[in-house]
């Protein structure tokens, strides 16, 4: 096993590409079990746990909702909009430059298209306004990753399947971190801008009112997005497909900025290559996280925490420095795939709740795309803008600073994280922390899929109606079950009906796995008692004929 992870470590400086190593390290690690096969890290891709997950549709519909967004005109409406109501404030344009880049990351999911389309909107603007230089590279830098924290950003649907968490809870669960943390830098954006000659632009209301009305059907986005989350509404892959859809029709037909022969096969094909190589890394990485949890990685490491560390305080000063080195070498969403089986586990022995550790954990890898030498926003921002990596990394050291100072609070403040989940009425079924990738916590079975109100109300009849079939067979239930009316469902029973139903699919989804999974340990152990049967049978053979030429030489 150490040879393995010394040849990983060797290809990885060569250049191989991620998810090649998460795949070869896969198989060489299950190869290395005695009950793993060269198919144990297929079980998991295709199982459960990733290939039948339901809100995997999501992460391709709400990426090419942020492209086409980005391609469109509305970096420059969103940034005539803010300079029209906040021109007024010092700091305006870093402000201006922090909303804008928070929108545009959280449909993006940290891609660094947030850096080419806003910061370089921004970045000639700021300079021209006698922003310092060091302060506007590292102000655009921080902000290609700001708004992971919000929905429907990629990064946090795909920690909800891989910790298996209640969707509905957790997209409104970064809602309050990512407010306090855009709030924070807004501070500290317009202290600077206090220092520096800004140009101050008075308040009219006319153009106020007016950069409002054109905006205005792309200002609908979110709010349709957390209203229709709020009230339970929208699902999540329901939210997901009106949000593409919506976002077509705008830029198409509204507004005419994206044209379909010339635009929009190009955004498809940059869309969906981003995707591509997300499920890519994805799928490898979920085999790799297969051997970490077959080869009981966790439990090991946690009897070795808590051997060191008896307090969750110290627990998450630890957890918060390895999560920011793990960002800082893994992209995004492997980080996620390997890093969450690894460490809940341990969150859950410390006593943490499950979503306040969400937030912590993308809170950090939002720092991690920021953090020298390795942060991937420092690359993207020196090609774009054509300076030196080096040179960036003091432009970016106090924001991660004010970055850092925010994630202790988050980290010692639970309710921050977690009032918001604890106010949303959820019927789905979730794990929570004990079983991540489990049963899906947003289930699309057959069995209650759309589901209306009329459809619970005649499967409440029919069920009255078998009811009383079975209980005519005793003469004193008889005459009452033929007495009584079905009545209908209320909206309460209704969704309890409804979380019945998907909790019994989602159960029999995981008894299935489990038993996909030990026919195919059993297959294997079949197979290697052949072959050592086969080894056996050719070395009975070889010595055979030895063994018979001894006597005869004597």
């Amino acid at each position: 096993m150490i040879l393995i992870g010394i040849i990983l470590i060797l290809l990885a400086f060569l250049g191989v590409p991620l998810f090649a190593l998460f795949g070869a390290a896969a198989l060489a690690l299950f190869l290395s079990l005695p009950e793993g096969t060269w198919a144990s890290p297929a079980i998991d891709m295709f199982g459960i746990g990733f290939a039948e997950q339901p809100s995997l549709i999501t992460i391709p519909l709400f990426t090419f909702a942020g492209y086409l967004l980005a391609e469109s005109g509305m970096p420059r409406r969103l940034v005539a909009l803010s300079r029209a109501w906040l021109g007024w404030m010092p700091g305006s344009l870093a402000v201006v430059c922090l909303i804008a880049s928070a929108f545009f990351t959280t449909f993006t999911g940290g891609s660094g298209i947030t850096i080419v389309a806003v910061g370089g909107l921004l970045l000639p603007a700021m300079l021209s306004e006698k922003y310092p230089e060091k302060f506007t590279l590292g102000l655009v830098t921080t902000g290609g990753s700001l708004g992971i924290l919000f929905p429907p950003s990629v990064p946090l649907i795909l920690y909800g399947i891989i910790a298996n968490l209640s969707m509905d809870k957790l997209m409104v669960a970064g809602l309050v971190p990512g407010t306090l943390v855009v709030l924070v830098l807004a501070v500290y954006g317009a202290a600077v801008g206090l220092k520096s000659n800004y140009v101050k632009v008075p308040f009219v209301w006319k153009d106020a009112r007016q950069t409002l009305w054109i905006i205005k059907w792309e200002l609908l986005i979110p709010v349709v997005l957390l209203g229709g989350f709020g009230s339970g509404i929208l699902r999540l892959h329901e939210a997901a497909v009106l949000t593409a859809l919506y976002v077509l029709f705008l830029e198409i037909v509204v507004y005419k900025d994206i044209s379909i022969r010339k635009d929009l096969p190009r955004v498809v094909i940059e869309s969906m290559t981003l995707v591509g190589a997300i499920l890519t890394i994805m799928a490898c990485a979920v085999g790799f996280t297969g051997w970490l949890i077959q080869a009981e990685v966790p439990q090991k490491l946690l009897e070795v925490m808590q051997s060191m560390i008896s307090s969750q305080f110290l627990f998450l000063l630890v957890l918060n420095i390895f999560l920011v080195i793990v960002g800082m070498l893994m992209e995004i969403f492997a980080a996620i795939v390997v890093a969450v089986p690894l460490v809940l586990p341990l969150a859950r022995a410390y006593g943490l709740d499950p979503y306040h550790f969400a937030i912590i954990f993308l809170l950090n890898l939002e720092i991690a795309y920021l953090m020298p030498p390795l942060g991937i926003n420092l690359f993207i921002s020196s090609i774009r803008f054509g300076r030196p990596v080096t040179s960036l990394y003091g432009s970016v050291m106090s924001f991660i600073a004010v970055l850092f100072a925010t994630l202790m609070l988050v980290s010692y403040v639970p309710i921050i994280s977690t009032w918001l989940p604890s106010k949303v009425q959820s019927d789905e079924p979730t794990a929570g922390m004990d079983e991540p990738s489990g049963a899906p916590s947003d289930n699309l079975d057959d069995k209650d899929f759309g589901l209306t109100g009329e459809d619970l109300d005649k499967l409440n009849v029919d069920a009255g109606v078998d009811a009383g079939a079975a209980d005519a067979a005793t003469p004193d239930a008889a005459a009452p079950a033929a007495a009584e009316e079905p009545k209908p469902l209320t909206k309460a029973e209704k969704a309890k009906a409804a979380a019945e139903a998907r909790k019994a699919a989602a159960l029999e989804k995981k008894e299935a796995a489990k038993a996909k999974r030990e026919a195919a340990k059993e297959a294997a152990r079949i197979k290697r008692e052949e072959a050592k049967a086969k080894r056996d049978a050719a070395k009975a053979a070889k010595t055979k004929p030895a063994a018979e030429e001894e006597p005869a030489e004597q």
